[in-house]
This record gives structure tokens, C-alpha cells and sequence, in this order.
């Protein structure tokens, strides 16, 4: 489905017609969803004043030891940190690497040749976001093609539903490797600051039919069989083309910590709670929200979480809890999060944005449009073009692949 932009009102018009049309009973739905929402909304305030995290967290050489209820709450918060996946020393090494290959390679020199070209951040950010339009990295690399996160990723993806009436979703065990930015942010810095959000798509989940499916208990008013983990028909969903908007499907968003930071270091904050998402489609189509409005959601952009229209899930945002170097981060495509404004951390606030996109059609379609990027040194094809790294120094090659990346990125079967 091509969704036209240029009259984007009519077309949400139309999507908010057929939606309704379709019987379902939308406000008791959302009397529901409401009320679960606010349950654990309640659970998590508590949890904050006792002084804790709702953040789940594990470590690397703990995934195969944990049970299902560990496992359910990951589902239910929609988000977990996994601990000690790379050791601090080698991750040292990768963040004075990184430092070097921007440093060395006139990174700073070329960013103000291409300023304005990065646009997509331009409703959230308070300032001019210190992250790099650096993709093809040896450290990026590196560790997106180590069997540590290889692991992970494995361990992660079968809390999914990924076998559906479809067939097979995607497989949990393989990696398409998505080439995404990293962060470097300075002690003191206030210009980073991005305001709550959703990724993956704004208009599209009430407009694109395969959204739609996904969604699909959600609007038909049976949030009780609503499953953010589900994976039927998110491999088919379609956004609309604009810098920055990921391609890929992913079961995870994420970074690897390259140095220590939390609360209050300019870091993530999250709503722990993965059926807020249902929550927002639901909000969007009560009596008080104008028939052309999806409670601000533009298309092409993030999907902006405001005072106006989603005061109560902003109750459970919070910051993550300290990591440090070689932790990782985690956190479902639905799940609503944000940068704090000020890092008031004595250190830098460093992160590489690494997820989790599994094997699928739809992402291995995107690795064809990948590799020539890695190959000439271009950006990632869903950001800006702003391809700083054809002529720098130390950039990883195809040569440089085991056997695990050329797997991900598409070389072979």
C-alpha cells in the first residue's frame, strides 16, 4: 500500500472509517487496555520509590539460567539489560578506537560540510545530537558480528512468538546485520536531549493494512489476545520511506554501553510497559481526538509520546539503571523512549546503537541494498547520505568478515 503523504489527513480519515467500521467495540477496548496500563503503572511508581528499577536485568553467562517468569517479565516490561556481554577491556579498546577513527579521519571538519543533511531528529532533539553518522567502523563491526551478541540476539528472539498461521516469522538463531550510528556524548552536554518517542513508524500503524494485522486485536477491541510479542504479519508491515526510518524488522531496539553511564548521565529512559502501544492506537480513535488526527503522529517521523494526549504513560518514564562498559541495552519496537536533556556525567556518555533484526525476507531484502553501502563506504541506506566514511582510514572491509558476518550480511547462505 502507497500511503500519500501530501494528503495525509484524508488518508487517516479513511483508516480511522474503516477501523471503526469494522465493529469493534473501540471504547470499551480501551477501558480495558486503560485499566491494565494503569495497574502496572502503579507497580512501577512503587518500584521507583522503594528506590529500585523496573528495568529487568541479567548477564551474559546468565540467559540459559533464567525461568519463565523471568522471561514474562521481559514480555511485560518490554525491555532488559543484559550485563558483562563484552569485557571492559576489550570495550575500552573499541571506544579509544572510535575516538581515533573520528579524530584521525577530519570526522568534525566534514560534519559542518554536510550539516542540515540529517533531518529526521529535527521534532525531538533539544540541540544538534552528538551521535555520528559512522556505520563501517572495526569496533561497530566487530561487535555486531560477535558470537557474545550473536548469543544474545538468539536468546532474546525466542521470547517471541515467531512461528505463526503465516509459517515461520523469522528465524531467531541468524542475524541480518543492520548497520546503525553510535553516540558520543560529551561531559555536560545539553544539546542531545530527544523527547519520548516510538520508532518504526508513526501514521503507518493505524493506516498500513500489515500494521494493521499486527494491531489487529487491538482494533478490533479484543486487547485481552493482544500480544506485543506476536510476530504475525510484522514482517509484512510497510513504513513510509524518510532518513532514518529503519527498514529492517526488529524485535529489539538496543546499544552496547562503551562507557559507564546512568540516571542523570544523558542517557536512555524508557516506559517499561510493551502494551502502551496498544494503549496509543486506542487513544487515538476515542470521540475527543478529530477524526484527521492521530494525537499528533506525523508521517515520516518518530512517533512523538506527549503531555497533551499520553500524560498517563509518562508516569512510568525512567531512566535505565547504571551500566557499564560492555553491558547492553535493550528494548521492544513498540516500547516508548527517549534521551535525558543533560549529561551530567563527569565522563563521556558513549554507546554504539546495535539491535536485533533477525533473518526474514523483508530484512534480507534490505541487505541487498546494504551491501553496496559497506562495500564503498556509503551510509546505511535508511539514513541521511551523508557517507563520511568513503575515504577514511581504518574502515572494516568485507575482507575483514568471519564466516558469522558474512552469514549476516548476506555474502552467503
Amino acid at each position: 500500500m502507497t500511503i500519500n503523504v501530501d494528503d495525509i489527513e484524508t488518508e487517516i480519515r479513511q483508516a480511522k472509517n474503516q477501523i471503526r467500521s469494522a465493529g469493534g467495540d473501540l471504547k470499551q477496548g480501551f477501558a480495558a487496555l486503560d485499566s491494565l496500563i494503569d495497574e502496572q503503572i502503579a507497580e512501577i511508581e512503587q518500584i521507583v520509590a522503594d528506590g529500585d528499577s523496573p528495568i529487568p536485568v541479567t548477564s551474559l553467562a546468565e540467559l540459559d539460567t533464567q525461568d519463565e517468569a523471568f522471561h514474562d517479565l521481559v514480555r511485560r516490561r518490554g525491555c532488559v539489560i543484559v550485563r558483562n556481554v563484552f569485557s571492559e577491556d576489550r570495550v575500552n579498546g573499541w571506544n579509544d578506537t572510535l575516538m581515533s577513527y573520528v579524530r584521525d579521519n577530519g570526522y568534525f571538519e566534514k560534519q559542518a560540510e554536510k550539516a542540515g543533511m540529517d533531518k529526521y531528529f529535527s521534532e525531538l532533539a533539544s540541540g544538534k545530537p552528538q551521535i555520528f553518522g559512522l556505520y563501517w567502523s572495526r569496533p561497530q563491526m566487530e561487535a555486531r558480528t560477535s558470537q557474545e551478541l550473536a548469543t544474545v540476539r538468539s536468546w532474546l528472539n525466542h521470547l517471541w512468538k515467531f512461528n505463526s498461521q503465516n509459517g515461520a516469522e523469522f528465524d531467531p538463531d541468524l542475524e541480518c546485520l543492520y548497520a546503525d550510528r553510535l553516540r558520543q556524548r560529551e561531559p555536560g552536554d545539553k544539546t542531545l536531549g530527544l523527547s519520548p518517542h516510538v520508532d518504526g513508524g508513526s501514521v503507518e500503524r493505524w493506516i498500513d493494512p500489515g500494521y494493521r494485522n499486527v494491531y489487529r486485536h487491538v482494533f478490533s477491541g479484543d486487547v485481552g489476545a493482544y500480544d506485543p510479542f506476536d510476530a504475525a504479519y510484522r514482517t509484512t508491515s510497510q513504513e513510509i520511506p524518510s532518513p532514518a526510518v529503519c527498514s529492517m524488522f526488529r524485535t529489539y531496539q538496543g546499544w552496547t554501553a562503551l562507557s559507564r553511564q546512568g540516571p542523570g548521565d544523558g542517557t536512555l529512559n524508557l516506559v517499561p510497559i510493551s502494551r502502551a502501544m496498544g494503549w496509543m492506537l486506542l487513544r487515538a480513535l476515542q470521540d475527543d481526538i478529530t477524526d484527521e488526527d492521530l494525537c499528533g503522529a506525523a508521517p515520516g517521523r518518530a512517533m512523538v509520546v506527549s503531555e497533551a494526549h499520553h500524560a498517563k504513560l509518562l508516569r512510568a518514564y525512567v531512566p535505565i539503571p547504571e551500566v557499564r562498559p560492555g553491558d547492553t541495552v535493550w528494548w521492544h519496537p513498540d516500547v516508548i523512549h527517549g534521551v535525558e536533556d543533560h549529561n551530567r556525567n563527569k565522563g563521556y556518555s558513549n554507546v554504539m546503537y546495535i539491535g536485533a533484526a533477525p533473518d526474514c525476507e523483508k530484512n534480507r531484502r534490505f541487505l541487498d541494498r546494504q551491501r553496496p553501502a559497506f562495500e564503498n563506504g556509503r551510509s546505511c541506506p535508511d539514513f541521511a547520505a551523508e557517507d563520511y566514511e568513503v575515504e577514511f582510514e581504518g574502515r572494516f572491509t568485507q575482507s575483514d568478515l568471519d564466516a558469522l558476518g558474512l552469514r549476516q550480511m548476506g555474502y552467503e547462505a
